[in-house]
């Protein structure tokens, strides 16, 4: 890698001392862990600055030796032993912290050059192990696991010592080796299998529970206080590159493949907000990397207990696999609010160690974040998973600190990704299923929405909004996406709140009709084309076409159906509160008039014309001197709705969606975190 030389000259200076040891460690001779060599090594000041073509010659020859050396290995002890005296050292002078960062940040420039480069699937060239004939300090146990060791230790420090100026740096670089050490699960396929070997990621899922909510509640803790590192700290640490080149997975199966990894210089501050603190994103990226992690192991025959969900045997080659508890994601779910003990209240013992937050500050920086998809993520797990943070987020009176930046984030779609509105209306959807959510955003009125554009959006309540921004999602993926599973969602989000609209505005209630509009004239579009291949067919012998056409037409016919439903739960359940739909539908009645006699959806329309019977029949009773305006029209049906006794209509149960997760989420999830986290590097 250069002319290093071979011992230091007695005149050096710092940065030849540094070049010489650094040379040396990367080189070809080994040394004992008692060597005073390791000491020397991370106790220099590393300010060392080397050009990118520099750091990768030194990352290959330590790659060529290592197997030979076991420095990496030696290493990791090493930033074990520097932990555990820190952590018993806390608060005390800063060269126990800086001897640490040093050990951390020389471990993940050469563990992420192996991972990157490493040619088997089993990443043999890490040799987590040393030598049996390797002379080893009295006191330490040579046959240990070196990643348990390390793993350990980095979690418990990250779980005791608080955040500070004095340990902010180092925390910061635990943080990141932590995802260095985790991505050997970019060299996975996205389904997670039994031969997979994360040595990192499952020496941190073995841990005690005690230790694993410690790691939980201080990983949200600095995601909620977005702590900073002192810029004189961040300034002053700059080893081996002058500027930030990225180094690329030569070889990845998963859906992250293409994504950069890693950049070299771990302090370079990331684009965003001016709010943003790189120590709370990695953070965040560290337990989302935790909580969706699935490890894949086979199966005892001798076992025939399987609590486990996601337990399967649906083909050949997975009959005897299953998927181990996560720990990081239970301790998640058993997180309780700081500020109310709802095990004292109800007397309900919990399993584990509880992790005590302050939901309160969780939601408001959730409500700022969530233009950030990490942020999305974090939330829809809480809320899927959390019944208490559920519960907590329902009876928030400010549900537009989270509602409003969800529906001004769908209102951009055009600018998000796919993955990130699906969360969004999942997250939605699962707040739908509570019926006091529902009346609750009735009654929240917004002073106006200027992020709204086609409309003038003045004293708006919440639910008239959500309606509004969940047809417009509908129209758009009708245009562009053309995702059924996006359809059913929003669908299904106003189906559950149908029951309880009340007073919805104009615009939404016009759009709630135009939306039945827009999904009859695609219904209509394919009836065409299917005729019209129905009689290709009759001199074609392939039915393809005819049966995909089929199948996507009965979906639309559903969505249909649906609409018809969401309409009858308003005007049963809630039309003398709504005289605006009730308007909407008199306006537009024309719409309905070619689905009377369908066979799908005239029960439904009975009741719509049975209302619309109602009210033109007492319009045409009613002399009037002039023209029907808006106005007098409207003034009229909320008169009117006064005598309304439902008479003649139709009871139909009411829906009601609920989201249920995949059997096997991983499957999506783990690619997910990694795109995003490897998207913000």
């Amino acid at each position: 890698m250069g002319a290093v030389p071979s011992t230091p000259r007695h005149a050096s200076t710092a940065t030849e001392t540094a070049e010489y040891l650094i040379g040396t460690f990367v080189g070809e001779k080994s040394f004992p862990l008692a060597s005073d060599f390791w000491q020397k090594l991370l106790e220099l000041p590393l300010t060392l600055r080397w050009a990118p073509d520099r750091v990768s010659q030194a990352c290959q020859l330590f790659a060529q030796n290592n197997r030979h050396t076991r420095h990496l290995a030696k290493i990791l002890i090493h930033l074990s032993w520097c932990l555990q005296e820190a952590i018993q050292t806390s608060g005390a002078p800063s060269p126990v912290y800086m001897k640490a960062v040093n050990a951390v940040y020389v471990s993940s420039v050469f563990l992420k050059y192996i991972i990157e480069n490493s040619q088997s699937d089993t990443i043999e060239e890490l040799c987590l192990s040393l030598h049996e004939n390797e002379p080893v300090p009295k006191g330490f146990v040579a046959d240990q696991r070196i990643e348990n060791l390390v793993m350990y230790n980095v979690l418990t420090f990250l779980g005791s010592v608080d955040v500070s100026p004095t340990t902010s740096l180092l925390h910061q670089e635990l943080l990141n080796f932590m995802l260095v050490a985790m991505s050997t699960q970019l060299l996975s396929g996205p389904s997670p299998g039994p031969k997979d070997v994360h040595p990192f990621i499952d020496a941190a899922m073995s841990q005690e529970s005690s230790l694993v909510s410690m790691v939980v509640r201080r990983l949200l803790l600095n995601y909620i206080t977005r702590p900073r590192i002192p810029s004189s700290s961040a300034a002053s640490y700059s080893i081996f590159s002058e500027e930030s080149q990225p180094g690329v997975l030569q070889r990845v199966g998963s859906a992250a493949a293409n994504f950069v990894l890693l950049p070299f210089n771990y302090l370079v501050s990331s684009n965003g907000e001016g709010s943003r603190s790189q120590l709370a994103d990695w953070s965040l990226h560290v337990l989302l990397i935790l909580i969706h992690y699935h490890k894949c192991v086979v199966s005892d025959e001798s076992i025939t207990d399987r609590s486990d969900d996601s337990a399967t045997s649906d083909s050949v080659s997975k009959v005897n696999t299953y998927f181990t508890v996560n720990p990081y994601s239970k301790a998640l779910e058993n997180a309780r609010d700081v500020e109310f003990d709802r095990l004292d209240v109800e007397g309900n013992a919990q399993n584990g160690p509880v992790v005590r937050l302050p939901f309160a500050s969780l939601f408001d920086t959730l409500g700022m974040c969530l233009a950030d998809e990490t942020a999305v993520l974090l939330l829809y797990s809480l809320v899927q998973g959390n019944s208490d943070f559920l519960e907590y987020v329902l009876v928030r009176t400010d549900l537009d600190t989270l509602l409003v930046p969800i529906l001004e984030t769908l209102y951009n779609a055009s600018r998000r990704t796919s993955n990130q509105i699906y969360m969004l209306l999942i997250i939605l959807l699962i707040l739908s299923q509570d019926s006091s959510f529902n009346a609750s955003i009735h009654k929240m009125i917004l002073p106006g929405v200027p992020w709204y554009k086609e409309h003038l959006l003045h004293q708006t309540s919440l639910g008239s909004l959500m309606v509004i921004i969940l047809i417009r999602t509908v129209q758009y993926n009708l245009s562009k996406l053309r995702d059924v599973y996006l359809h059913t969602t929003c669908l299904a989000t106003l189906a559950n709140m149908a029951p309880h609209v009340h007073r919805l505005s104009a615009y939404a209630s016009q759009r709630l009709v135009s939306l039945f509009y827009m999904l009859s004239r695609k219904y209509n579009k394919l009836v065409e084309l299917r005729d019209d291949k129905v009689q290709i067919k009759a001199i074609s012998t392939g039915d393809g076409l005819v049966e995909d056409m089929s199948a996507e037409l009965q979906i639309y016919t559903d969505f249909l159906r649906i609409v018809l439903e969401i309409l009858n739960a308003i005007l049963t359940y809630a039309l003398p509160r709504n005289p605006e739909v009730v308007y909407a539908i008199m306006h537009r009645q024309e719409v309905f008039e070619p689905f009377k006699n369908h066979p799908r959806f005239a029960e439904l329309l009975e009741n719509i014309y049975n209302v619309l019977d109602f009210f033109n029949s007492r319009m045409d009773a009613q002399r009037l001197e002039g023209e029907w305006s808006v106005e007098k029209v409207l003034q009229f049906i909320i008169n009117n709705c006064r005598s309304w006794r439902g008479e003649g209509m139709k009871m139909f149960t009411q829906l009601h969606f609920s989201y249920e997760q995949e059997s096997h989420p991983e499957e999506f999830f783990i690619p997910y975190v990694w795109q995003l986290v490897l998207s913000r590097r």
